[in-house]
């Protein structure tokens, strides 16, 4: 089993909180690491989306009851949030930690039954398909990036499999879980609207475009975007914008969340192909910030900058009310930055500013302007 950087965390939490909530895309291995921290006598394990285990819980609460000293694993709680009321309850009558695991393929935000009933008792956690940092020595930085950072696309890397598990994947969320989760929209619509995402990918979200080419309102447009990002299916980057004296662009940027689902929704199918398409450099770009936003602490603020003026910067990271990182993101070995690059750092006042290149080479281009591979980035970010 491949060691996932959120084991750690998941550990601790069993043994300070009595529910933990372990949320993210779904086929990202959640199931395999909460298992992996018992033996079989120690928990019990049900599947909400099988109807002989959805059985069992006729009488959830004489079913709990049964296995209290039983760590109780949920798995894919959003097709039974009223599970929760009952979870808090018997909770209060034992807190002791590790009574209940949850898992879910939607956000928080989605799952609201959990934090309005579990307030102190829970812990949520966010579990991310494949680090670089946790697969360099199985899986190559090209093959992550060409095949997504989903577990199975990513450790088979056989075309024909990649591209039908990404065929199911999409048809699984449009058919089944989006609507699940409340989204209105018909199946060809969301398909429509992913592939117009898809398309727009690292770029400025503007609502009207969007909602005009689809044929629908802003504010539906604004409706389906929320539940998309908290499906995991999207990332909406927002701008930092604190410097009142400049022409700030206040949209966010908007990417697919993975970059094997965006090369499938692109008709993408090979390292050649992708090299070759007009969105190389933006799906390079969406694949180091989301390889970033999988390293950082939770309450980092992640950004971008943009001016009217030209002032430009990819990647901005904010801890504790200090830049801990500023980097434009490159897809070269040979970088050039634009005056824009210049102007935005100084705007900034970051003292270095990162490049951030396929290649595994970290060298100085210019003053407090250094080129650094995502290793690199991903290791200081991780050990800081």
């Amino acid at each position: 089993m491949i060691e996932r950087l959120i084991e750690k965390d998941y550990l601790t939490s069993l043994e300070e909180f009595p529910v933990t909530v372990l949320i993210g895309p779904r086929r990202v291995g959640k199931t395999t690491l909460v298992k992996s921290a018992f033996v079989e006598a120690e928990m019990i394990y049900l599947d909400l989306e099988k109807d002989s285990d959805i059985n069992k819980l006729q009488d959830p609460e004489l079913f709990f009851s049964a296995h209290i000293n039983k760590t109780i694993i949920l798995d894919e709680i959003q097709h039974k949030p009223e599970l929760f009321p009952l979870i808090r309850a018997l909770v209060d009558e034992n807190r002791r930690p590790g009574r209940f695991v949850v898992l879910g393929s939607a956000s928080s935000a989605l799952l609201k039954q959990s934090s309005e009933s579990l307030a102190g008792r829970i812990n949520y956690l966010e579990m991310s398909p494949l680090s670089l940092m946790e697969v360099k020595h199985k899986v190559s930085l090209d093959n992550l990036w060409m095949y997504g950072a989903f577990p199975e696309p990513a450790l088979s890397g056989k075309r024909g499999f990649v591209e039908r598990w990404y065929r199911s994947f999409i048809n699984t969320y449009i058919q089944r879980d989006l609507p699940l989760y409340g989204l209105p929209a018909a199946p060809h619509v969301t398909r429509q609207l992913l592939q117009m995402i898809a398309s727009m990918h690292g770029g400025i979200l503007n609502y009207s475009d969007l909602a005009r080419s689809i044929g629908l309102t802003v504010p539906t447009v604004k409706t389906y975007m929320m539940f998309l990002e908290n499906a995991f299916l999207i990332t909406l980057l927002q701008p930092w914008y604190a410097n009142v004296g400049k022409r700030i662009v206040k949209s966010p940027k908007v990417y697919m969340r993975d970059t094997g689902v965006l090369h499938y929704l692109s008709n993408i199918s090979t390292y050649d192909n992708l090299i070759g398409h007009i969105v190389a450099g933006r799906s390079w770009e969406g694949f180091v910030i989301h390889q970033v936003l999988m390293v950082l602490r939770t309450d980092d603020e992640v950004f971008f900058y943009r001016t009217q003026d030209g002032a430009e910067v990819d990647l901005l990271v904010r801890r504790n009310g200090r830049w801990l990182l500023a980097a434009e993101i490159k897809l070269t070995n040979s970088p050039v930055l634009t005056r824009g690059s210049y102007l935005a750092k100084e705007d900034l006042q970051v003292e270095i500013l990162h490049v951030i290149t396929p290649g595994a080479d970290n060298y100085r281009i210019a003053e407090g302007v250094e080129v650094t591979s995502l290793n690199a980035i991903l290791t200081f970010l991780a050990s800081n």
